[in-house]
């Protein structure tokens, strides 16, 4: 071939790849995109009212939607009001094969709308929510995506304040069950069924952070309902919550622990230092009721004992009772007082009595003769003998607190070892049933 024409043949190849590129560079995805909604989205060509077919494009069939969500944090679980609060982002997928559209070779992945009522919408609702609302900072947080077989993709970002009931009879001791329950308000099981997605349909942000919570595990199930007017789909989600018990071994168990052994310091008082002993008991016991009054506060009014009304209430009978121990010891230290000066008075008048009757026998014995005015002094004589001097080991017994003459201080001894005994006894029972319950319900 001559030389010319390879240069005609090379000018010309490269007229058509130029050309070639030029047309590529002219399509408009966006046209593109335009175009297939308002075909497949156009007046007359889709209903938003009508729900897609269902498996295998029958009609017959329930139509399945798939769910699955982002749990973003959790900001409070309430105790009083017995709710939690939470936000996610949810997420439903289904098949409308009323939607499918060319992909122009794979290059069109899916479109993307940001109004939900273009396209049917399952009609799913949080059965137990108390609140909720959506997110529209800086643009509404919602889009659905359609994609070329078909295959709906609905994702929206939402707040919610959902109901969940508690058990408190172990608290602080206790882990709480809060659920999230998802199901259809108007389709039955016969058109509408709600499925979790395989793989993983929660996923958790990994560091969610509670102040008095941790969040052990989550499971998925299902929960269908039953009403007069049919079987309605239903989904629900598991969130078991541990409570820190730190905490409340800080604010509540050591404070408690610690005025329940101030109460006992009046044992070691003076008797006489009454100001010192009643002051001591009664604040002990204001503050005991304070700290009891502020725990009940915070939690709602249930009619089971629960384990911290337990422990406060025993630990108000112990500064209740190291108050009582006192009045015990003063009632105990009056009436040997009194039983002493009722003995010193007797033996006063005694001693008068005998003074009287040694002057009498005295005077007498001047007109006896001599040896019975003898015999008679002699026996005066034994009479107004003078009491024996006291034993140094009979005074040491008679100050220890066992002896009969000491019952107030014999109180306040055995007040000292009795309460932190049965207090720790307390303790260990208490202790070992709480932790031992917390056990058998995991």
């Amino acid at each position: 071939m001559a030389p010319g024409h390879y240069f005609w043949a090379i000018f010309y190849f490269a007229c058509l790849c130029s050309a070639s590129l030029a047309n590529n560079a002219k399509v408009n995805f966006r046209e593109k995109e335009k175009k297939i909604l308002d075909q497949i989205l156009g007046a007359g060509k889709y209903d938003a009212r009508i729900r897609p077919s269902g498996i295998n494009g029958t009609d017959l069939e329930a139509t399945q939607v798939f769910v699955n969500m982002f749990l973003r944090s959790i900001s409070k679980i309430d105790d009083y009001k017995m709710e939690y609060s939470v936000q996610l982002t949810f997420r439903e997928q289904w098949l409308d094969e009323r939607l499918k559209f060319d992909d122009i070779g794979g290059r069109l992945k899916y479109l993307t709308l940001t109004e939900a009522n273009r396209v049917w919408m399952p009609d799913l609702f949080f059965s137990n929510e108390k609140e909720g609302h959506f997110h529209n900072i800086i643009m509404p947080n919602v889009y659905i995506r359609i994609f070329p077989y078909g295959s709906v993709l609905y994702s929206i970002r939402i707040s919610l304040t959902l109901a969940c009931p508690m058990n408190l009879k172990l608290y602080p001791l206790d882990r709480q069950v809060c659920s999230l329950r998802m199901a259809s308000y108007g389709w039955t099981t016969a058109d509408l069924v709600f499925l979790w997605k395989e793989g993983d349909p929660v996923q958790v942000v990994k560091n969610l952070h509670l102040p008095r919570f941790t969040l052990e595990k989550f499971l998925t199930d299902y929960c269908n309902s039953k009403t007069n007017t049919g079987e309605y789909s239903c989904l629900k989600v598991d969130l078991l919550f541990k409570r820190e018990f730190s905490y409340y071994l800080i604010q509540i168990y050591i404070p408690c622990c610690m005025l329940v052994i101030v109460s006992w310091v009046s044992f070691w008082l003076d008797q006489g230092a009454v100001p010192a002993r009643v002051s001591l008991g009664v604040t002990t016991l204001l503050t005991m009721a304070t700290q009891t009054s502020g725990i009940n506060a915070s939690l709602p009014p249930v009619s089971y004992t629960k384990a911290i009304d337990v422990w406060t209430g025993v630990c108000l009978t112990f500064v209740f009772g190291a108050l009582l121990e006192f009045a015990l010891v003063n009632y105990a230290s009056r009436s040997a007082d009194r039983a002493a000066d009722m003995h010193r008075e007797n033996m006063k008048k005694k001693r008068r009595e005998l003074e009287q009757a040694s002057l009498d026998a005295a005077s007498d014995l001047l007109d006896t003769d001599s040896n019975a005015t003898f015999a008679m002094l002699r026996q005066c004589e034994v009479h107004m003998q003078a009491p024996k001097r006291p034993n140094c080991c009979r005074s040491w017994l008679a100050k220890f607190p066992t002896r009969k003459c000491s019952r107030s201080k014999r109180i306040d001894v055995i007040s000292r070892i009795t309460f932190p005994l049965v207090f720790a006894l307390f303790n260990l029972v208490y202790w070992s049933t709480y932790l031992f319950r917390e056990e058998e319900e995991e």
